[in-house]
């Protein structure tokens, strides 16, 4: 068995970059998963044709809220503490609906025959993008 060359064993510094590197995966994760990261109350955006009907701080909400946006077709958003819901619309095709309940910041329901989005924003910095 040959006897392992000088440099090819650790020293104090491989030590030190080690510890940084774990020091530095702790405190990211105590970061993200510890709700340093929050960015404000979970609040949803409903915005029909360009312009804001409502802003509604969900974590607020001590009962579930209806709002109503008429025009072409007739929706009927559903909002409360876990989440935003489109429960009814009249459009073709009901891909608002299909969406199901949206949670996380980020998120969306979009209805384009009638031109409303509902997104979500604040609350804990979640994934970047949410796909699905």
């Amino acid at each position: 068995m040959r006897p392992s060359s000088p440099e090819l064993r650790p020293t104090w510094w491989d030590g030190l970059a080690a510890a940084i590197v774990a020091a530095l995966a702790i405190f990211t994760a105590a970061w993200y998963y510890g709700g340093l990261a929050r960015s404000g109350p979970l609040t949803a955006a409903i915005v029909h044709r360009g312009q804001v009907v409502q802003t509604v701080e969900l974590d607020r909400l001590t009962e579930e809220m209806t709002v109503t946006v008429e025009g072409d077709y007739h929706l009927t958003i559903l909002l409360d503490r876990d989440g935003v819901r489109v429960a009814e619309s009249d459009c073709p095709g009901q891909d608002c609906v299909h969406t199901g309940t949206i949670t996380r910041a980020g998120q969306s329901i979009v209805c384009l025959p009638e031109q409303v989005v509902v997104q979500l924003s604040g609350g804990g910095s979640g994934p970047d993008a949410v796909l699905g």
